[in-house]
This record gives structure tokens, sequence and C-alpha cells, in this order.
């Protein structure tokens, strides 16, 4: 079934929910008027860092969610570690921070199942610096920061590799898989979140959105953007039994409509790459 019939369905059922609470007896209206607030879909509860994702969520909740009767419970993190714990142990319905191969390398490294319901939007990671203002000025021998697990590092590799810096194994996730640095790079591995922190101790840093717009590095400062071909678009993740609840199909209509798109392009200027199906 396409978006917009589905969404449609989705109204309807939550109208029809609503006319017949209003149906119900005066004598308990306090009662009734409780009842229907929580009639409709009911609510989610979704873990997210803040930017992009918790202001995405956010904006959802406001706007098109309220009219399909579905709460947004946004629960916030601050890091990389724990989301997906917080899924598997059942905490969270649902989280949006995550690309797909994050997802696959948690539950292989765990012997988790989270299921990735589809990709949401792609949140442009690039290499900062405040020591040069183009990639072209980075001498040899500079100091490059990376993430330090294997999903990011690897797409700070690989998208090095892509501008003919260095030479990466197919595949690349970590430092190892570098095969060729004629220029002697020296790469120093960090936490994610801490990578805005050591700019001014390094010649250039591999920062995803979700810890560079708070930090105030924005795409105009980027001395190497990533673009929008790139594979690591974030997804909705979920558990096995929750993939066909109406509350997870009703968010991944909404993460990928129209609607959502126009707000992202207008806030990030298309650091944000939407995804609309």
């Amino acid at each position: 079934m396409s978006r917009t019939p589905r969404l449609a369905l989705l109204a309807a059922v939550a109208a029809a929910a609503l006319t017949l609470t209003g149906c119900a007896g005066a004598t308990d209206s306090a009662d009734n008027g409780d009842a229907a607030a929580s009639d409709g879909l009911g609510t989610i509860k979704v873990g997210a860092l803040q930017t992009p994702a918790g202001d995405i969520l956010q904006h959802i909740a406001e706007n098109a969610a309220a009219e399909l009767g579905l709460e947004i419970e946004f629960v916030a993190f601050t890091d990389y570690n724990t989301p997906n714990t917080a899924l598997a142990d059942g905490s969270i319905d649902a989280n949006l921070f995550q690309n797909g191969a994050f997802l696959a390398n948690f539950n292989e490294a765990t012997g988790s199942d989270l299921v990735n319901v589809g990709e949401a939007y792609l949140p442009s990671a690039a290499f900062y610096s405040d020591k040069v203002d183009s990639l072209d000025d980075l001498e040899d021998g500079a100091t490059i920061a990376v993430p330090n697990d294997p999903t990011n590092e690897g797409r700070a590799l690989q998208l090095l590799a892509d501008e003919g810096l260095i030479e990466v194994e197919e595949g690349v996730t970590d430092l190892t898989g570098i095969t060729a640095n004629p220029r002697e790079f020296r790469f120093t591995e960090i936490e994610n979140a801490t990578l805005p922190q050591a700019l001014p101790d390094v010649d250039a840093a591999f920062v995803t959105i979700s810890f560079a717009l708070p930090a105030g590095l924005s795409g105009d400062r980027a001395i190497l953007l990533e673009g929008e071909s790139s594979p690591y678009y974030n997804v909705l993740a979920t558990r096995p039994e929750l993939v066909e609840d109406p509350r997870i199909e009703a968010l991944y209509d909404l993460l990928t409509s129209q609607e959502t798109a126009d707000f992202e392009n207008e806030t990030w200027g298309g650091l944000v790459v939407p995804v609309v199906r």
C-alpha cells in the first residue's frame, strides 16, 4: 500500500475510534475524555539523539502525528552506544540514530535481532578543520581524527579514499583496512561525541551531524562534505514483534513524507537529505 492511502486509512481508523468514544453516556464524561485522548494509534517511545532525529520527531509529533492519534514520546540519548541496548531490552519501542551497517554490526556483536524498518534520512557527515580551509591544504603527515566505532570510522576512511587521499580495502571498518597512505597521514581514533572538541588538537576531524550542529559546525565550514549518494542513511529500527505494529508503520510513513522532507530542507539547508516515498 502506498504511503498516502495508508496514512488516510490510519487517520480514518483514528477518527472512527474518537467518534465511537464520543457516543458514550455523559455519566462518565470525565473518564471518557481521558479515554478519547488515548484512542487512535496510541503512544510510541522513540529513542534518538537530539539533532537532527529528535528535532524531526518533535516536529512530526506536533503536527501530522496528532492527526492520526499517534503520540510520540521522544527519549533523548547523547551517545551511539545505548539506544540499541534500550531498544533491545524494551525500554523504548524504536530508535532513529544509526545507519543500516551500524545496526547490522550491533546485531552481530551482541546476538540481537533488531530490525531495520527502512531508511529515513541522510545525516551528512563531514571533515572539519580549525587549521586549514581546504582539503588540498592538508600537509603530508597531517593528523586526522576519525570516529572509533567501526561504521563511522569506515565511513570516514572511505570518504578520504573517494577523494584519492588514501586507498582502502572493500568494506573498510578501521585503520587496518588502509592499504595505501602515500601522504603519511596520522590517524587518531576518538569517541564520536567528542570529535568536535578534538578539532584544536588535530589538523582535521570527521564529525557526524548529530555532534557537528550542536558544536556550531555547519556545512559551509566543512572541508569535505559527504554527498547524497552516501550509503549511510539513518534508519528507523525496532524489535521483530513490532515491525507490523500500526504505530511503527505510521511513524515510518510520517518520517518519509513530503511534509517532513520540507521541514528538513528548510531547517538544515541540505545537510539532512530527506527520503520521500
